[in-house]
């Protein structure tokens, strides 16, 4: 089972919407979390260290997660997947970049 973390930056839209459209697909385990710190369910170490593999939505949440939890990340692998903080949770065009960007990482 590939354990997959998603982040975004306040953990209501595009995370919570790339975990439930990839969750219970075969050989995924889904969470999501935010990088702020009002975020609905904020990055801790512990979820770092549960994840295998780590999708941020924008750039700068790659470099803010280096930044605190550098440790805590190690070697893992984080992805940007370059979708910006446009879209309604379940949006059906963040539902199809999700599908064209993160599904061929994760289903390959």
């Amino acid at each position: 089972m590939r354990r997959v973390l998603f982040i975004c930056s306040q953990n209501r839209l595009r995370s919570p919407t790339a975990e439930r459209i990839f969750s219970g697909r075969m050989g995924l385990e889904t969470a999501s979390a935010g990088i702020a710190a009002d975020a609905v369910h904020p990055v801790t170490p512990q979820t770092l260290e549960w994840a295998d593999v780590v999708l941020v939505m924008e750039d700068w949440h790659q470099s803010e997660l280096a930044r605190r939890f550098g440790a805590e990340l190690g070697d893992k692998p984080v992805i940007c997947l370059d979708i910006p903080d446009v879209f309604a949770y379940m949006d059906p065009t963040l539902v199809r970049l999700l599908e064209a960007k993160a599904g061929p990482i994760l289903l390959a």
